[in-house]
């Protein structure tokens, strides 16, 4: 036992000279084994070759028997029948035995093969030459001779010679082929035999240098790796027991020092790796805080708390002045610790060690019953602390850009090992990783709460109540990373109780998306006032995109933004829309059915040079035209068409008497798949259409006399709408408006009056389209001061340019006492 137990004294030298012996032996036994085997391989090769070589001969001479009996029977055919057809074979084997006889005799491999080959030669050629061309042309002129016992005796005599001649060569082939076979066989067995010793010997070599090997290194060596083995596979216990021989035993303590190293240092490693991939992957403060505690928590403490200034959560900057902070997270290893809960307010003071700024590091408490005089978060529940089993904690500062923004602290029990000083370095680590996500949470916080309150000072608070249409809409800005984006709609009233729908899509996200969103809209609102077509209107609203840059001559971010702009008119029950690069909207008719506006998306804003096209469409009453955004049909996991697909389906499913508003919130419940990933935008309006006895027109002759009978007219259908209160007024206004169409516009000249729920309208048409402009006239002129009365006693006016001309249109507010009544009339 004690023998067994000795360690034997490693023997003199390394492993490195014994390998380069073992190694050049090995070298030089398997070069003498292959250079007798390539020796051997290349005279068996030879003799291969020569073993070959006769096979053609073998081959060619068939060739050469076939030709002769090609000749001989095509010549028998044709003494036999006198048909041309025997002689196209015989000319052809006459033509071609010269060349096959010659070629056997190149192929014959010994000079006796080779002299008989040159017999068959002549003796062919003889009965070729002598025998049988005579043969035929005897027959060709039809002598009797050609067919005498005599010459078929002579052509048998012939033909035997040379069979006999061709069999004796076949037998001597065969028979030299065979010897050669012989030898070759005699070679192979001995090249097997060489071989076999060869490589039986280096065979025997490499078993004993292979056993060595495995002794010595390989064994050693997987002991190792077993044992590295287990610990990649986290038992940082595994070690390996040391055999001492030479370099194999000096590896085997480095790596048993390695080991231990290891399981110091790794849960460092896995702390921090977790740290950096587990924490920060929201950008949101709450999440980022909770992140952290559930990385801590066990690895490191057995509980973490997280305070947070107020500011911080907002998005604002951080003071490092606020002695009161907000507790964002709480976590351990039990829910029932005395710490105040998330959401609590702290009172923090510098804690013990250090002070409360970003470049004092983290403050160790080594043992809390020796601090209990200390001030830390929650010190005042020191004693109940205690009494649950906390013992050590470490308080780190979250320190963005030199500036404090709260503070986290680790805690442990009695029944984790107390915190030592290596911890800080570790609980630092942990604390400028999270600094570094909340910071960077409450900036994108920061950003996102600017953006949107810039793209909610940008957007209509309320839409105005239109008579035209029945609307409800419903947006809804991303909740990604990227940011509010820049999506808008608008309901905009023009001339003539029309109104005119407005959805567009801004690239990107962000403030500038929402700034960009915001100068768009105010672009389209100014041109819509303007009554331009929605094709004018998108030309101009291109070339105005084409005109913004950042200063600095780059493209502007515009570029690529699109825009849906619809105008209906309720009169005409008519519709009129032009798309830039926008989905086109839905229609749903009053029986539910739903269908795609007609007319083809233009080009994108800010390409310019393209053509934007306006679609005619007629609605009858109470149908639905559907305005949306990308956001709502196409995301990452939605393909377009699939999307166009859902929001049909979803269209034409309406509740019993649902209500545009119910309608919005089912349709954005049923495709709304999670946080969007883009704004998204719904603009549902239901269109009404104006009575015909809300509508007056007449034609006016371009005659000054007209114009009192422009004003009877008016005051007659006033009085027909009860609305005698407006009637000098608007009996002014006609006159006024009249009389400038027949002075300074062209025929026709039309007259027309709309009464809607809230405003009634009068409008004059001229074939001229000069724009009237308003002028402050001088004392003594005589005109000029028409249209200022107009606006004057009209509550608004303005001019439209029409394919025939223009229109002048005023506005006058109904009665209080008639409004009421108006609203609820058909």
């Amino acid at each position: 036992m004690q023998r067994r137990g000795r360690t034997r004294t490693p023997p003199q030298g390394g492993l490195v000279p014994l390998a380069a012996v073992a190694g050049a032996l090995l070298a030089v036994l398997m070069g003498l084994v292959f250079l007798m085997l390539i020796l051997a391989i290349q005279d068996a090769r030879h003799s291969l070759l020569s073993a070959r070589s006769g096979r053609p001969a073998l081959d060619q001479i068939g060739v050469v028997q076939g030709t002769v009996l090609d000749l001989e029977g095509g010549q028998r055919g044709y003494v036999i029948t006198r048909q041309d057809e025997f002689l196209k074979p015989w000319r052809t084997a006459r033509a071609a035995f010269p060349e096959q006889a010659r070629r056997l005799v190149d192929v014959s491999t010994s000079p006796a093969q080779r002299r008989l080959a040159q017999q068959i030669q002549r003796a062919g050629q003889s009965f070729v030459d002598d025998y049988s061309v005579p043969l035929v042309a005897a027959a060709r002129r039809g002598d009797p001779d050609a067919t005498s016992t005599a010459r078929t005796l002579e052509g048998t005599r012939r033909l035997d010679a040379l069979r006999s001649q061709f069999s004796r060569y076949l037998h001597d082939q065969r028979i030299e082929i065979g010897l050669r076979e012989s030898a070759l066989e005699g070679r192979m067995r001995t090249l097997t035999i060489a071989a076999s010793a060869g490589v039986g010997g280096a065979l025997v070599l490499i078993i004993s240098y292979g056993a060595y090997v495995t002794r010595v290194i390989v064994w050693p060596v997987r002991r190792m790796a077993g044992a590295a083995t287990r610990l990649a596979a986290g038992d940082l216990g595994a070690r390996v027991p040391l055999s001492g021989r030479r370099e194999i035993g000096q590896l085997e303590t480095a790596f048993n020092t390695m080991a231990g190293s290891l399981q110091k240092s790794h849960r460092r490693l896995r702390l921090l790796y977790d740290a950096g991939t587990a924490v920060g992957n929201t950008l949101d403060v709450g999440r980022t805080a909770d992140e952290l505690v559930r990385v801590a928590v066990p690895g490191f403490a057995d509980f973490v708390t997280v305070d947070l200034e107020e500011s911080v959560l907002r998005g604002g900057e951080p003071t490092a002045a606020e002695s009161v902070l907000r507790r964002v997270a709480r976590g351990g290893v039990r829910e029932d610790s005395p710490l105040d809960p998330a959401g609590a307010l702290i009172a923090v003071h510098p804690p013990p060690g250090g002070p409360r700024r970003a470049d004092g590091g983290a403050a160790l408490t080594a043992d809390l019953r020796a601090a209990r005089g200390a001030r830390f978060p929650d010190a005042p529940h020191t004693d109940r602390l205690l009494d649950y089993g906390m013992r050590s904690l470490i308080t780190a500062p979250l320190s963005a850009q030199g500036v404090v923004m709260g503070v986290i602290v680790f805690w442990r029990t009695r029944d984790s090992p107390p915190f030592e000083k290596d911890d800080l370095s570790d609980a630092e680590e942990l604390a400028a990783k999270s600094a570094t996500a909340i910071d960077n949470a409450r900036r994108f916080t920061r950003e996102r709460e600017t953006a949107l309150a810039l793209q909610r000072s940008l957007l209509p608070q309320v839409l105005p109540d239109c008579p035209s249409v029945d609307f409800a809409y419903r947006y809804l800005p991303t909740g990604t990373r990227a940011g509010v984006g820049g999506d808008w709609l608008d309901v905009i009233q023009l001339s003539g109780t029309r109104v005119a729908l407005v959805v567009g899509d801004v690239v990107g996200h962000g403030i500038q998306a929402s700034a960009t969103m915001g100068r768009l809209r105010t672009a389209v609102r100014t041109l819509a006032d303007v009554d331009l077509p929605p094709d004018e209107l998108l030309t101009h609203l291109d070339d105005l995109v084409l005109h913004l840059d950042d200063g600095a001559g780059e493209q502007a971010a515009e570029v690529g933004s699109t825009c849906l702009y619809a105008v209906y008119d309720p009169v005409s029950r008519h519709c009129s829309l032009a798309s830039a690069g926008h989905p086109l909207p839905f229609v749903i008719t009053p029986q539910g059915a739903v269908e795609t506006a007609p007319g083809e998306a233009g080009p994108p804003l800010g390409l310019g040079g393209l053509p934007f096209e306006t679609s005619d469409l007629d609605l009858t009453e109470g149908a639905t035209l559907a305005l949306f955004s990308n956001g709502l049909v196409h995301s990452r996991s939605l393909d377009l068409s699939h999307g166009l697909d859902r929001l049909r389906r979803a269209l034409a499913a309406p509740g019993a008497q649902e209500s545009l508003e119910a309608a919005c919130d089912r349709v954005v419940t049923e495709l709304r798949t999670g946080e969007p990933a883009d704004d998204v935008t719904l603009l549902l309006a239901r269109t009404r259409a104006l009575p015909g006895d809300h509508v007056a027109t007449w034609e006016v002759p371009a005659d000054p006399e007209q114009v009192a009978t422009a004003r009877t007219l008016t005051a007659g259908r006033l009085g027909a709408w009860k609305l005698d209160e407006l009637s000098f007024t608007t009996e002014l206004v006609v006159s006024e408006l009249v009389t400038n169409a027949i002075r300074y516009g062209g025929p026709p000249i039309r007259l027309r009056l709309i009464r809607d729920t809230r405003m009634l309208i009068c409008e004059v048409s001229d074939g001229s389209s000069t724009a009237p402009h308003l002028r402050r006239a001088r004392i003594f002129d005589e005109g000029g001061r028409g249209l200022l009365l107009v606006a004057r006693l009209t509550r608004r006016w303005g001019t439209r340019q029409t394919a025939a001309g223009k229109t002048i249109w005023c506005e006058q507010a109904l009665p209080a006492t008639d409004a009421p009544r108006a609203r609820g009339a058909p």
